[in-house]
């Protein structure tokens, strides 16, 4: 979800395991030259999920990697089976207080572009997290975490799956 720490833990978890980072919103901003809102805008939701999926195959297929996905990307299960398929997911569940906190001041996210977008992110997280909950790991966030701690949590809920970590002495 927004606000989660998807691309703070993911980086930090990244240079723990000497892995590069990617970030699907990046790659599909890089490739159509304009940011997420705009692509929203001028092309719709459904065009950016549909480009979505695409990157998020394309950047799957390619070295081992800690792959940061929007928050709506979990969603489609295209997705979801392609994750699973070429790795595992891992659900940063937090509060609506700690997402809240963590995105008000932002301007970044189309999806909150309303009235009341308190109001729409605790609709959002409703509406999501049957879908987050598929995840099969989940490593619960709190305010008091530091970046460093979430992403030695996530590190220890991988190395419950041997077959996409393994523990090296």
């Amino acid at each position: 979800m927004m606000g989660a720490g998807k691309t703070a833990v993911g980086k930090a978890l990244a240079q723990m395991l000497q892995a590069p980072f990617l970030d699907s919103d990046d790659e599909i901003v890089k490739a159509a030259n304009m940011s997420i809102a705009e692509i929203f805008e001028r092309d719709g939701e459904a065009f950016f999920r549909a480009r979505e999926t695409e990157v998020i195959a394309r950047l799957m297929d390619e070295e081992r990697c800690v792959l940061s996905v929007g928050g709506g990307a979990f969603l489609s299960e295209v997705n979801r089976e392609i994750v699973d398929s070429r790795g595992v997911a891992v659900w940063l569940r937090a509060d609506l207080d700690l997402l809240w906190n963590r995105v008000r001041h932002k301007t970044t996210r189309p999806l909150l572009r309303t009235a009341n977008p308190r109001a729409t992110l605790a609709e959002l997280l409703r509406a999501r997290e049957p879908f987050y909950a598929k995840a099969p790991l989940i490593v619960d966030a709190d305010a008091s975490y530091s970046v460093e701690d979430m992403a030695h949590r996530v590190l220890q809920a991988l190395l419950t799956r041997p077959d996409i970590l393994e523990k090296t002495e």
